[in-house]
């Protein structure tokens, strides 16, 4: 029976893959399109001499004339970046380290979550938008002309939201349109995008309130406050959208799709989504073993918020292991039984991963620390940025000191059975055996290690036996694919 670890030949051979194949653009269009001029301008004014071009699946198709069209524009050796190490909207520096490149020039739909190592230049899609019927849709679902919204967008429409606003602001004088903001000193800064210096995200500007989160800038009038405010997002369903809906739980959303020219309230019930998140939670504060996967290794501050974690775990007394094992799927996870959870550090629109699939849980840094740390309690407000997290961050809560700690217990709402807080806290102490570690606690627990764990499952995985095996020749080996070698079941 096919299952997460293996599949049938059959299923195999008979699998059908779903692509949407893109034409290649005209020559005369990939200058309105991927900015050609722009993108010279940025390489020829700093002098850079190899860029790493990052292109996402869908618009692979036009890498190559892309970047013919600026090697003969201007004298610079170009990358394509086929492959992103985790996800297409985060930067991938450490593939454009690889290449020793000076640059990255990152196109599609990206988070904006500022990473820090090489200068960039981000290129937008510039998809388009009926604004005549978004426009009509935006009336539709918001009747009351002196309602307070907040235009929200894909990157991939900014091109198309001034226009939009000039249409809509005569009737809506509550209207607020959110701008781009891209972090960081060596971000290029070009049009409508601003650069911004300082992580905060709110601030005072003429008396009115600033927020600046998630690559978005707006701004409240003086007396309210966001939630007094309606949200209208212009873009597909997706990552973005959800995680605005996640952040900002307590506003009411509707959306426009540019490409289905429908526009609707979006009913997903965040609340019901939210208890699905506390549910994770509940399994998170259960579990002993914790793996901790790298999501990311260009958004900033991704080293800090693992040793945050690794802290974290360990005051709450549990044991924690690292992987870095890029894009994630089933049956890489399935391959670690002994974790009893996982806690996923990417960018805001990753972090919320649907785990529904998956053997064990995957969490946020967010719901990680709610279960960790005695200090921070559940609310409605929900936080998918990890930096906020970190020590100056708008939602950091300390630890608890290790006096105020007791070895409390409490009851798990999963399996109804005691949990101690502070299970692995003193330092264990091996037994003989050398199979299970007795702890030096108050309660006198025994607990068996994820070690122990390894050592007793019947596969291993590969062992090097250094000096034990022999050194030969090479020979011949098997053709085909592993699930069905040729000569496979012949005699040999």
């Amino acid at each position: 029976m096919a299952d997460a670890f293996s599949s049938s030949s059959e299923t195999v051979i008979q699998r059908v893959v779903d692509v949407s194949v893109k034409t290649n653009t005209p020559l005369d269009k990939l200058e309105e399109l991927y900015q050609i001029k722009s993108t010279c301008d940025f390489i020829s004014e700093r002098h850079f001499e190899k860029v790493a071009l990052q292109f996402p699946d869908e618009l692979l198709v036009d890498s190559v004339a892309v970047a013919v069209e600026i090697e003969r524009n201007c004298n610079a050796k170009t990358y394509i970046l086929g492959d992103t190490s985790y996800g297409s909207c985060c930067v991938d520096e450490v593939a454009a380290e690889h290449v020793g490149a000076d640059c990255i020039v990152h196109y599609g739909s990206a988070c904006l979550s500022p990473s820090k190592r090489l200068p960039l230049m981000y290129v937008f899609e510039r998809r388009p938008v009926d604004l005549e019927k978004c426009a009509s849709a935006f009336r539709e679902l918001h009747p009351d002309t002196q309602s307070h919204i907040i235009l929200l967008y894909d990157v991939s429409y900014v091109h198309a939201m001034n226009d939009l606003l000039t249409v809509l602001s005569p009737e809506y004088p509550n209207l607020v349109i959110s701008e781009l903001v891209v972090e960081g000193e060596q971000c290029y800064s070009h049009g409508w995008i601003k650069r911004q210096h300082d992580d905060t995200c709110l601030s005072e500007r003429d008396n009115n309130q600033v927020i600046r989160q998630f690559g978005r800038q707006f701004a409240l009038k003086s007396g309210l406050s966001i939630m007094d405010y309606s949200m209208f997002y212009v873009g597909q369903e997706g990552a973005t959208l959800r995680n605005f809906m996640m952040t900002w739980n307590h506003c009411s959303f509707c959306s426009f799709d540019p490409i289905t020219m429908i526009g609707r309230i979006e009913s997903v019930s965040i609340n019901r989504a939210l208890m699905k998140r506390y549910y994770a939670i509940e399994r998170a504060k259960d579990a002993n073993v914790v793996g901790i996967l790298v999501g990311t290794l260009g958004m900033a501050d991704y080293l800090t918020i693992i040793q945050q974690l690794k802290e974290t775990i360990r005051r709450a007394g549990k044991k924690s292991y690292m992987f870095a094992m890029g894009k994630l799927n089933v049956p890489k996870l399935a391959n670690f039984l002994e974790i009893d959870i996982f806690v996923l550090i990417a960018c805001p629109e990753n972090s919320l991963l649907d785990s529904s699939e998956f053997y064990k849980p995957v969490v946020t840094p967010f719901e990680m620390e709610v279960a960790c740390n005695k200090k921070r309690e559940w609310s409605e407000e929900y936080v998918t940025d990890f930096r906020h997290l970190l020590p100056g961050g708008q939602s950091h809560v300390p630890l608890a000191d290790q006096q105020e700690e007791d070895d409390d217990t409490d009851v798990s709402l999963i399996t109804g059975a005691l949990r101690s807080q502070n299970l692995l806290i003193s330092e264990p102490a091996e037994s003989s055996c050398g199979s299970s570690v007795v702890l030096r606690n108050q309660t006198l627990t025994v607990a068996n290690s994820a070690a122990s764990f390894l050592a007793e499952r019947s596969w291993r995985g590969l062992e090097q036996k250094l000096g034990e095996t022999p050194v030969v020749k090479a020979g011949k080996g098997r053709r085909g694919i592993a699930i069905a070698y040729e000569e496979e079941g012949t005699s040999s």
